[in-house]
């Protein structure tokens, strides 16, 4: 397979498979710049020389979690030392401070609770929503979807459905991982397998909740069962339009069960985290926006993401304890000053989001 040829048959408007999307996985040395290259040009064509963020703030309700997968440092049992669960007076907390702060997204970022329900959910967004009423709230996976209807013997869209009437604005795409089964019985073998991942975002983006659709790559699938991702996702897409952006997250492995079990050696390089950023802008025509995760990356490789593809930096965040426990080491908050000047940097220009990507300023 000839690249020059793939990359610019792809610009003139050739769809990727996903064995051309194995191949660009591969691509290294001094070629990788054509791939970023290619990948930056789709990403001005869509949205000029303009990169967006979300003001935003992660609350961590708990780090308690039925699922305890291979590739999270961050999940507890309820014994555990360490292992907590916020109360009324946390989250409320919390909210003050994203209310202060001028948040315009708060986004559940915890555990699977054993013992959590959907009268669970509905009450921690009321707690939100008593002190902060207009914030977008993000939240809840597919695999916390699946869990709580399955508790309260609910189908999974009358399940949305009361979310959404309980001020549930857009619904997370994580629990996404990679979308093949072979590789989530290594990594994630508690969590919903892939077909009912597929099955409940689709069922969310058709009674007009959109999600976000993730990649957590790096971990123990090959280049095939990440473009098989890839493909399945921008399938749902074509078919529903419902994703706002893809979000790239890298697998940080040192304080993880699968690099202390021996099962992984590493986590991705620098070539993997902008070649992946490159081949899923390439890929996802159907998808506007491709997102990097800078408190995974550091300031410096999100940077240079920007050249590669990625076109939004997330948010503010304020808290990502995930990324610490798994070995992270890059902070928990990127100031909008310090993001116009990673932009400016590169020429670009930065402008403030919505959830749903209006732009504010």
């Amino acid at each position: 397979m000839d690249l020059h040829t793939l990359l610019s048959d792809t610009l003139a408007g050739h769809r990727l498979t996903p064995d051309e999307a194995a191949f660009l996985f591969s691509v290294s040395g001094q070629e990788v710049f054509d791939l970023f290259r290619a990948a930056d040009e789709v990403c001005r064509r869509k949205n000029g020389n303009r990169v967006t963020f979300v003001r935003n703030q992660n609350i961590h309700i708990t780090n308690i979690c039925k699922n305890l997968c291979g590739f999270c440092g961050f999940g507890r049992t309820k014994k555990s030392p360490g292992a907590y669960l916020f109360g009324e007076d946390e989250v409320k907390e919390q909210a003050r401070y994203a209310k202060e702060r001028n948040v315009t997204e708060i986004c559940f970022l915890s555990g699977v609770h054993p013992d959590f329900t959907l009268e669970t959910y509905l009450q921690f967004m009321k707690w939100v929503h008593e002190i902060h009423p207009t914030v977008h709230i993000h939240a809840f996976s597919p695999d916390e979807i699946d869990f709580v209807a399955r508790k309260a013997d609910l189908p999974t869209p009358e399940v949305i459905r009361q979310l959404m009437a309980g001020g549930l604005g857009t619904l997370q795409g994580t629990a996404a991982e990679i979308l093949v089964d072979e590789v989530r019985k290594t990594i994630c073998p508690a969590k919903v397998k892939t077909d009912v991942w597929e099955r409940i975002a689709r069922e969310a983006h058709s009674l007009g909740l959109r999600s976000t659709a993730t990649i957590m790559y790096g971990s123990t699938e090959t280049a095939r069962e990440r473009a098989e991702h890839l493909d399945r996702i921008r399938r749902i897409q074509d078919d529903t339009g419902g994703f706002t952006e893809m979000v790239l997250l890298t697998y940080i492995h040192q304080k993880t069960p699968l690099y202390e079990k021996g099962l992984v050696r590493y986590g991705p390089t620098g070539r993997d985290d902008l070649v992946t950023t490159a081949v899923c802008r390439l890929f996802l025509d159907n998808f506007d926006h491709i997102q990097v995760s800078w408190p995974k990356l550091g300031t410096k490789m999100t940077q240079m993401a920007l050249l590669a593809g990625a076109d939004d930096l997330a948010g503010t965040m304020y808290l990502d304890d995930v990324t610490g426990e798994a070995g992270g080491s890059t902070g928990e908050y990127l100031t909008p000053d310090e993001m116009e000047y990673i932009c400016s940097d590169l020429g670009k220009v930065l402008a403030e989001r919505t959830t749903l990507y209006k732009i504010i300023q």
